[in-house]
């Protein structure tokens, strides 16, 4: 069995973040060999803007909780990765019900590692792209 901050939430051990409830966060895939996720969100009505579409920053929220997991998932008990940039590309605008996020690790060096992800809707219509810099380190409890 898996150890780490990641597995303890997918097994139970520890709750999950706040953040990924509130964005419906479920892992669908991992593979933290190929340092890959799919995972998927539920965009609710209350995320919505003005226009009726789903507010950016929900989005760009929802691709840092899909680029962070896909490292964190690789990392050994102790160690996180918090995001140091994200750059996220808006695509097309986002209807509220299932999305889809897709994560690998692009590039992992010893402390700073370089991440890259997608967003789609349930139909596989692409959203938004994203790219991530995040830093290895000791986890602080």
């Amino acid at each position: 069995m898996r150890e780490g901050a990641f597995w303890d939430v997918q097994h139970g051990r520890v709750p999950p973040p706040p953040a990924a409830v509130t964005l419906g966060w479920e892992l669908v895939h991992v593979d933290p060999d190929a340092g890959t996720i799919d995972v998927a969100f539920e965009a609710g009505e209350r995320f919505l803007n003005p226009a009726g579409v789903v507010q950016g920053g929900f989005l760009a929220a929802m691709l840092d909780d899909t680029l962070g997991p896909a490292l964190v998932a690789t990392l050994p008990p102790g160690r996180f990765a918090p995001t140091l940039n994200l750059q996220v590309q808006f695509l097309r605008p986002a209807r509220p019900g299932r999305l889809l996020g897709h994560g690998e690790v692009v590039k992992r060096g010893r402390d700073i590692c370089f991440l890259s992800g997608t967003l789609s809707d349930a139909d596989g219509t692409l959203l938004a792209t994203a790219t991530a810099t995040a830093k290895i380190q000791t986890l602080a409890r």
